[in-house]
């Protein structure tokens, strides 16, 4: 009988360096990647909320006045309002293009989906609250348009 290990056995101080060869491996993935993820993914959920009001405007109608029922705006007016920032803002985060702006229409939208129509959805509205936050707070990053423009035209500190 042969004594073959499969593994080969590491000195116990290599052992104990793993975790902290992990945390150095997972701070080098540059920032830039999850922004890029942040902005995508905060665009599709936009954007596939428009395209299901479009699907069947009548039935869009109906929910804001049935269901939605925003105060103060008409809602033939909140439908159109709601559907023109989920058509137009996913593209300026996919492209990082006034970045600040679209997030924080996004997470305005959100906070009324959240007080105003849908309150027990907290735990969905948590979850794009972290990116849209983060992508106000912090920009884009360096994979946007926002960052080539504001290279070019604004001064450095």
């Amino acid at each position: 009988m042969s004594n073959i290990t499969l593994s080969p056995s590491l000195p116990s101080s290599h052992l104990a360096d793993l975790p902290a060869r992990a945390l150095a491996l997972l701070e080098r993935v540059p920032v830039a990647l999850p922004e890029l993820f942040f902005r995508a993914g905060m665009g599709l959920v936009f954007w596939r909320s428009a395209q299901s009001k479009l699907a069947s405007w009548d039935t869009t109608l109906l929910l804001f006045r049935e269901e939605y029922r925003v105060p103060v705006l008409p809602p033939e007016i909140a439908a159109y309002l709601a559907t023109t920032v989920e058509l137009t803002t996913p593209f300026l985060l996919l492209f990082g293009l006034a970045t600040r702006l679209g997030a924080a229409a996004m997470f305005g939208m959100m906070l009324v989906i959240q007080f105003l129509v849908y309150p027990q959805n907290y735990p969905d509205h948590l979850l794009w609250a972290g990116p849209l936050l983060y992508l106000v707070l912090r920009g884009p990053g360096v994979l946007s348009l926002d960052h080539l423009i504001r290279r070019r035209f604004l001064p450095r500190h």
